[in-house]
């Protein structure tokens, strides 16, 4: 038998809220505004998980998740994804020496601890279906030979919603794999007027840096302290007692919102509502989860695992909607 984890000290906690601040503080030196996003980034981090930013252009999802990753004293690669991008670009291959007169490996972009894939959409199937071994196995094959990914190792992607020529449809097993999926919302007014402000003093030129505030052994004692978070048994039935209801709307929600619904969440959706839980509760300072860390990311972790109807597309029903209603009728602990 497993030896089970000894209780989170307070001194750990503290020294957890550090490493948090450090990244934040970073972040927001160059992101204006975005706390959830920020809040997003940050779990899918400690959860050890991917995350796909969405929303039209110029919201700085591409900023936002380049500054996380910068934060970080770790390697980072930006893959801007196009129609014409093949798999050996991403994952590697190997190239013929002539002085030798033998192939050698030549890694690609992916192996490093945090890549950036901009735009996803605008890669082909083929493409897209090469992230998946990296993603879910943390590996590579080229040529036979499995090459495994750094640790910390953390995809974040973008892609633009409105644009449909030149892009592709992510496959909903690739989809399935990002952790969270973050809609990225329009600034408010007095962030806006700030966004201004900053770039009249050059905090957001070209030549501004993000500071790199935290090592990869610092990210990798975060992953692990997540792990030592203490879930209870009523909390872990109320997870799976969430995502089941997604499978079986007609009968919890009724028919009027139930026939949206064509597939539920799978087993993934019910690790991520774990997984996000116990960062949640290390990002606030405690050592336990409670109800409130299931639900606060519940929209990021749903809306991309929850397959709606032709009919709820033509009516437009949003998944969010879908997502509050089986919260409503689930009863918290």
């Amino acid at each position: 038998m497993s030896a089970t984890p000894r209780t989170i000290e307070p001194v750990e906690l503290t020294k957890a809220k550090g490493i948090i601040d450090e990244i934040s503080g970073a972040f927001s030196k160059k992101v204006v505004g975005q706390e959830q996003l920020r809040t997003s980034l940050l779990v899918a981090m400690m959860a050890e998980g991917h995350i796909l930013l969405e929303s039209v252009p110029g919201l700085a999802k591409t900023l936002a998740a380049s500054t996380l990753a910068k934060a970080v004293r770790a390697d980072f690669a930006r893959i801007q994804c196009t129609p014409d991008l093949l798999p050996s670009d991403i994952i590697g291959t190997q190239v013929y020496d002539p002085r030798n007169h033998e192939f050698e490996t030549q890694l690609g972009p992916v192996h490093a601890n945090f890549v950036l894939l901009d735009e996803i959409n605008r890669a082909s199937a083929k493409t897209q279906s090469a992230m998946l071994e990296a993603m879910q196995e943390r590996q590579t094959s080229i040529a036979g030979v499995i090459h495994p990914l750094p640790t910390p190792f953390m995809v974040l992607a973008t892609q633009n919603p409105i644009e449909e020529e030149g892009t592709y449809l992510l496959p909903q097993a690739q989809m399935d794999r990002f952790l969270l999926k973050e809609v990225v919302e329009y600034p408010r007014d007095h962030e806006e007027l700030e966004v201004l402000n900053r770039f009249d003093s050059g905090a957001l030129g070209t030549g501004s840096t993000v500071a790199s505030v935290v090592t990869p052994e610092q990210v990798g004692w975060l992953q692990r302290l997540v792990d030592r978070v203490y879930v209870d048994p009523v909390i872990k039935q109320y997870i799976v007692a969430l995502v089941h209801a997604t499978r079986e709307t007609e009968r919890v929600l009724g028919p009027e919102l139930g026939r949206f619904v064509e597939i539920g969440a799978s087993p993934r959706g019910t690790i991520a509502f774990y997984q996000v839980a116990r960062s949640l509760a290390i990002i606030a300072g405690r050592n336990h989860v409670i109800p409130e860390d299931v639900r606060h990311l519940r929209h990021s972790i749903l809306r991309h695992r929850i397959h709606l109807t032709f009919e709820a597309l033509a009516e437009r029903v949003k998944p969010e909607t879908i997502v509050d209603a089986v919260f409503a009728a689930v009863p918290a602990p």
